[in-house]
């Protein structure tokens, strides 16, 4: 087997945003900053597997079946599909998402092993079309993520609303909306998922359920139509952000300077730490002030300026022969 025609499948993941204010679990959108990981065949033997890593936490991420990935991979093709890996494995990670940083890293992670896992799974069999496949992995990748409002996004682009009908089914809708520009700040801060859910109440007043509900659906409107004025008011959470801004250094500042610089609308990125805001103009003073803010707080931040993705996840078949 050569090396050059190892390659049986790359996907490119985009990063997304969640929450978006007053979406709490709800609303997400795709960002124009991508993932890349290629699955190889590799000499050794069957169930054997290595992890390269590239470019963001490319010394941390682990090597072996414990990297996400390779975990998701070989739990999903063994012990949901049923059948054993055709040998052994190597995957290349070209990371540009950082991690821990609200803009869906392990969104990126859990839907490239499960778009592995089935595309081992039908070596041999009759293809099926790259929707089709992405589909088939989207209830599993909101399962095993635990919340859709990343996974749904990273898979199908765009704008995207997330809920479950009264009997538990997954109930997902894209919502075409307008090109934006938004800058992303990210500071060096460990803000796990875990730990951003534990600082939430466990219940909410009726008045701030009232307030988050319409603010939610101005939300989705303002992006349907790019008005960025209805977006400033629309950013203006009473679930999740109250909570979580007072507990990252320097967030609660950060969001105010890249208003005074020139954004529209700002807020947490997910669960955070990273701040989103929107902005037609003045992008890189808009990243400097919010990074300004966190070095005063004494955390280092970098910053990006990124569009809106409308495709999702790409799928590109290899050039190796099916296993």
């Amino acid at each position: 087997m050569k090396e050059k025609n190892s390659l049986l499948l790359t996907v490119r993941i985009p990063a997304t945003s969640a929450n978006l204010g007053a979406g709490f679990d709800c609303i997400g959108l795709a960002l124009d900053l991508w993932n890349t990981f290629e699955l190889h065949l590799a000499p050794g033997k069957p169930g054997a597997v290595s992890v390269e890593s590239h470019g963001e936490a490319a010394t941390t991420l682990p090597k072996d079946h414990t990297n996400t990935i390779a975990r998701i991979l070989f739990e999903e093709l063994e012990e949901t599909l049923g059948q054993r890996p055709p040998g052994a494995l190597k995957i290349i990670c070209t990371n540009a998402v950082p991690c821990g940083s609200g803009l869906g890293s392990s969104s990126t992670a859990v839907i490239a092993g499960l778009l592995f896992a089935h595309t081992l799974a039908r070596c041999g069999r009759a293809p099926v079309t790259l929707d089709t496949l992405k589909h088939t992995v989207l209830p599993r990748a909101v399962e095993i993520e635990g919340h859709g409002d990343n996974v749904v996004p990273a898979l199908m682009g765009g704008l995207v609303v997330i809920t479950r009908t009264p009997n538990g089914r997954l109930l997902t809708h894209p919502i075409p909306a307008a090109p934006q520009r938004v800058v992303v700040c990210v500071p060096e801060f460990s803000f796990l998922t875990a730990k951003a859910r534990a600082v939430l109440p466990p219940t909410l007043p009726r008045a701030d359920a009232i307030h988050n509900i319409g603010h939610a659906v101005l939300t989705i409107e303002a992006l349907r139509t790019g008005n960025l004025p209805l977006l400033a008011k629309a950013l203006d959470d009473r679930m999740h952000e109250p909570y979580r801004l007072p507990a990252i250094p320097g967030a609660i500042d950060a969001r105010l300077a890249a208003i005074d610089a020139g954004a529209a609308a700002a807020c947490l990125s997910g669960a955070g730490p990273g701040i989103l805001a929107f902005a037609n103009a003045n992008h890189e003073a808009i990243g400097k002030a919010m990074s300004r803010c966190f070095a005063d707080a004494g955390l280092k931040a970098r910053h990006w300026t990124l569009g809106t993705n409308e495709r999702g996840t790409e799928i590109i078949p290899g050039n190796a022969p099916p296993p």
